[in-house]
């Protein structure tokens, strides 16, 4: 079974950069998809329940946190490793990123070196 990967931001040219970061693990066969929204990113989630999650914080309809509280606490989704992405760096923001299930917490601008790596971590590959 492949292992998939979830890029949720409001940001088209955002998404389109997480995804060329990451293109290489296809070859890996690694699945992704995207959302430009915290509902859709929801939609997405029950539907193809991926093993990672890059998640934008500030968005429309739904912000990331509340994605990602839903995600963790009231689907039980605990096993779904979520990258909170945002442009808020303050530690308050972070903690409250953590507190709400997250399992990373960064600020954008972000290394795409460092998403490769975390993709890499988690999915377990080489």
């Amino acid at each position: 079974m492949s292992q998939k990967i979830l890029i949720v931001d409001d940001e088209a040219h955002i998404r389109m950069l997480i995804e060329q970061t990451l293109e290489e693990l296809e070859d890996e066969g690694v699945a992704f998809f995207t959302a430009e929204n915290g509902e859709m990113a929801l939609e997405v989630i029950t539907e193809e329940k991926p093993d990672l999650i890059f998640l934008d914080v500030m968005m429309p309809k739904m912000n990331g946190m509340e994605v990602c509280r839903r995600v963790k606490q009231e689907m039980g989704l605990t096993n779904i490793y979520i990258v909170l992405l945002t442009a808020k760096g303050q530690e308050s923001d972070r903690q409250k990123g953590l507190d709400v299930g997250a399992d990373v917490y960064m600020t954008k601008p972000f290394d795409p070196e460092l998403l490769l790596e975390k993709a890499r971590e988690v999915l377990e590959l080489p």
